[in-house]
């Protein structure tokens, strides 16, 4: 599937395709308030790697929408409130089934004894 069907939209909606994961995870793990919480933290940090890479020429975007905030495209303030939210939604929904899973063996258990 090629999505450079989108054009400059295109980062932007491969970010909204992944954001609707992330918000998926996040909320099965009910992890909102940890998921604001790290991507509040670690937003200076990803602004600043950002913005120096970005400034240096490490990388470029050629399929954006060339609005810009802060220096930066837009589509990168996306991402860096994108990969902690999934980080943080993959990590709690991980540890919200091993707990499950736990219980439903100690309650297997405590039926059996």
């Amino acid at each position: 599937m090629d999505i450079t069907v989108f054009g400059p939209y295109t980062y932007l909606v491969t970010e909204v395709l992944w954001a609707a994961v992330a918000v998926a995870f996040v909320t099965y793990a009910d992890a909102w308030r940890a998921a604001a919480r790290t991507t509040l933290v670690l937003y200076p940090f990803a602004y600043v790697w950002d913005w120096y890479t970005l400034e240096v020429g490490v990388f470029e975007i050629p399929l954006r929408t060339g609005v810009e905030l802060l220096g930066i495209p837009i589509e990168e303030h996306v991402f860096m409130l994108l990969v902690p939210t999934m980080v943080v939604g993959v990590h709690e929904t991980l540890r919200k089934r091993d707990l499950t899973r736990r219980q439903s063996a100690a309650d297997a258990e405590s039926r059996v004894s």
